[in-house]
């Protein structure tokens, strides 16, 4: 995730869970399940944050009315709404040798829950994914608007997330047959590579959509800095 000050971090990033090799004679049963890619699995844990210029009040209000911001600041992804707290994200193509996946998942922004906002996957009506399952579990929390007077700025809203980020691979044999080191740190590179990318351009179009919206003024310091 990407905060304010335009730093990205990842809290943690366990070693990857990667297939064991079988001394095994190799079956037709086997050969099959080789040929699909046994599940590979990465974890990412991160947090950050993002201000927005306004009472905690202001920002619920709009948090709350996803439905006319998301879609519009979720572009270039492709959304499709999904009931009434659902979208279906196209994230766009990312891989590495000769690999790639186009990563789509659905979400489901729900209402907050004693002022907790949460974020998880929900399945994708007649949607199989080809090669990976995602489990995406965030939160929002909003703490107490707080005075800027040396800026002129008013009052200021800290929307402090966390995501936690488990993603299945089924990579095909060919993969398999790489170092594990070389699959383990390409694979981390690659998921680091999808969440910074989204949550960078997520958290700036959100930015600038609610002061937008709101006629606020958007602090000059945000453009300079990002």
């Amino acid at each position: 995730m990407l905060s304010t000050n335009g730093e990205f971090h990842s809290l943690e990033i366990p070693e990857t869970i990667l297939p064991v090799a079988s001394s095994q004679p190799e079956t037709e049963e086997t050969s099959q399940e080789a040929s699909v890619g046994i599940p590979t699995k990465f974890y990412g844990r991160y947090s950050d944050c993002m201000e927005m210029y306004a009472s905690v009040d202001t920002v619920v209000k709009y948090l709350n009315a996803h439905s006319s911001w998301f879609t519009r600041c979720a572009e270039p992804m492709k959304v499709q709404p999904l009931g009434e707290n659902g979208y279906a994200l196209t994230i766009g193509r990312f891989g590495s040798f000769g690999y790639e996946v186009e990563p789509k998942i659905g979400l489901e922004l729900l209402p907050p829950d004693e002022g907790v906002y949460h974020i998880r996957t929900i399945p994708i009506p007649d949607y199989q994914s080809p090669g990976y399952d995602v489990d995406y579990r965030a939160s929002l929390q909003l703490t107490n608007a707080t005075k800027n007077v040396s800026n002129n700025l008013g009052e200021v809203t800290r929307v402090e997330w966390e995501l936690d980020l488990v993603v299945h691979l089924h990579f095909p044999r060919f993969i398999q047959r790489l170092p594990k080191s070389l699959i383990q740190s390409t694979g981390d590179r690659v998921l680091n590579q999808i969440v910074r990318q989204v949550s960078r351009r997520l958290t700036r179009k959100v930015q600038e959509d609610f002061h937008q919206s709101l006629d606020i003024a958007f602090p000059g310091s945000f453009k300079k800095k990002r």
